[in-house]
């Protein structure tokens, strides 16, 4: 890409992964923002982040000796983030509120600007305190601070911007700020909302309507979020109740999903919805120095042995788990990754469904299993979730494991070490799913269910396996997508995983080899870059 000329762009995201001790990041929202910032670093493209400095940051997930999950926060510092001397002022609840603005470029990223309350100035220092944690009134503010005070703050830096990119609908309040910059400069409400649609861009994410996130009006008018415009002009941008994604899509120019699948899924979920730009697809990518190991690239790229280097990097993530948990699993075993947030579509126990079937599996050590993942401080159903793993652990202590309170190295651990990456959501609630593509361009091959990237990239058979055959929520109830699938999964982890690695280990190495083949660049940040310029960015 030729990075002269390149419209300046400004990437507004609540939540940003960048190393596992920089407790700014949730899932994968925040992984992908990161990836995002690294590799436009990488190309040099012309692009900074608005986040927010989170003093406790996600919750740490810990597991007590009874199996029960519980969650703790803990006051972070950080030494890296430089002081840029700027603070910005946002009206919260009819007081205002200074928020101080640190620079980060300490992982190989571009510059991210993040805003911090907790500085003296201030009574309420609690609003940058937990991401997505409290309620309703909490979030509204980190949403003034990360949009109104975003935009503030990119003027007192002095950073000139052509676009802005909202990333979610957590980030919407900024365009209230672009629409009062116009107001103030004598455009009335009609036109300064078509100028800063013409400079907004908006990505969706959540491919469930419930999961897009919405406030009362009123409770947005008493926060203070509407920024100097009139209640009706609000209901005009977002609706009544105010939904983010609803107002996204109305002050965006173009809008994307994440996949070419969520694409579908999303323009069906908002067709409602007047005044929006069809949604296109730009499916998301990974940043390979991170996720990637070298190792792998090296033994593909000179046609090494492909085998042996996976085995020296799965022992490693067995002793890994030793270290972690006590158990030792066995290297010459079949050993499943499964690492996702514990929510009910992720169906992160599905492979239990029939303990008839999977029981002899487990017990004979033929089928070894590595779980991770956090469900939200507020979804009990998900800690549920989490409490049932742990219970199926304690029964098959041998063969199963729960990696507790997980993070980027656990995620990076387990997308290089395993011999299968296991996903399956109700089809089609997965809105891209990138630890996929981690594990693939690890030679780490693909079982997983025809949802969010993989139907772009599956050769069935070849460089991974599927199952389901793409049959999903629009043809089933959830109780008969839940048992079709699991029929479906066995058949293909006895009848083809299994059989090919037990029986066939020319094929399974050359599926390796595919697997590294076909995603290593289709699936990279650089490629998922390329097409934000030329399809969002470049007017």
């Amino acid at each position: 890409m030729d990075t002269n000329n390149l419209p300046r762009v400004a990437y507004f995201c609540m939540e940003y992964g960048l190393s596992s001790d920089f407790k700014t990041y949730a899932g994968g929202l925040g992984i992908l923002a990161g990836d995002h910032l690294k590799g436009a670093k990488d190309l040099n493209l012309p692009l900074v982040g608005i986040g927010l400095k989170w003093k406790q940051g996600y919750t740490e997930q810990i597991i007590d000796e009874n199996g029960e999950v519980y969650d703790t926060y803990h006051n972070y510092h950080y030494e890296f983030l430089k002081d840029t001397g700027v603070k910005v002022t946002v009206n919260i609840r009819n007081l205002k509120v200074v928020c101080k603005v640190w620079k980060l470029e300490e992982f190989g990223n571009n510059p991210i600007y993040l805003l911090d309350t907790d500085i003296p100035e201030n009574g309420d220092r609690w609003i940058t305190g937990q991401l997505y944690g409290w309620f309703g009134e909490e979030r509204i503010a980190q949403e003034i601070v990360l949009g109104i005070g975003g935009v503030k703050a990119l003027r007192a830096l002095n950073v000139p911007i052509d676009v802005y990119h909202f990333n979610e609908g957590h980030a919407v309040l900024a365009a209230t700020e672009l629409i009062r910059e116009k107001m103030q400069s004598g455009y009335s409400f009609e036109d300064s909302w078509v100028k800063t649609r013409d400079e907004v861009v908006f990505t969706t994410h959540t491919p469930i309507v419930e999961g897009n996130e919405s406030h009362p009006i009123d409770k947005l008018d008493y926060m203070g979020a509407f920024n100097e415009l009139t209640k009706q002009q609000m209901i005009r941008l977002g609706g009544e109740p105010f939904n983010m994604t609803v107002a996204g899509l109305r002050l965006s120019r173009k809008a994307n999903a994440v996949a070419k699948l969520h694409r579908e899924t999303a323009n069906k979920m908002w067709k409602t919805v007047a005044d929006r730009p069809e949604i296109i697809g730009i499916t998301n990518g990974i940043h390979k120095p991170t996720w990637v190991d070298e190792r792998m690239t090296k033994a593909c790229d000179n046609n090494g042995d492909l085998w042996e280097t996976h085995t020296t990097i799965k022992k490693e993530l067995i002793e890994f788990i030793k270290e972690r948990t006590g158990t030792t699993l066995c290297v010459d075993k079949l050993l499943i990754g499964f690492s996702r947030r514990a929510a009910p579509y992720k169906r992160s126990d599905l492979i239990f469904t029939s303990e008839e079937i999977i029981s002899p599996l487990l017990k004979s050590g033929k089928v070894q299993i590595v779980f991770s993942g956090k469900a939200h401080p507020l979804d009990d159903i998900g800690k549920e979730i989490v409490a049932k793993l742990i219970r199926m652990m304690k029964k098959y202590p041998s063969s199963v494991v729960f990696l507790e309170n997980y993070d980027m190295n656990i995620g990076r651990m387990l997308t290089r070490g395993s011999d299968i990456w296991l996903n399956n959501p109700r089809r089609p609630l997965e809105a891209s799913g990138t630890s996929g593509m981690k594990a693939a361009m690890n030679g780490v091959l693909n079982c997983s269910i025809l949802d969010g990237w993989w139907p772009e990239a599956c050769i069935d058979g070849v460089n991974g396996w599927q199952f389901g055959d793409g049959v999903g929520l629009d043809d089933l109830t959830e109780v008969e997508l839940d048992k079709h699938d699991t029929l479906a999964l066995y058949d293909t982890l006895i009848n083809r995983v299994m059989a090919t690695y037990y029986g066939n280990r020319e094929k399974w190495v050359e599926m390796m080899r595919e697997s590294i083949r076909t995603t290593s660049y289709e699936f990279s940040v650089e490629r998922m870059l390329d097409e934000y310029y030329n399809k969002m960015y470049i007017k």
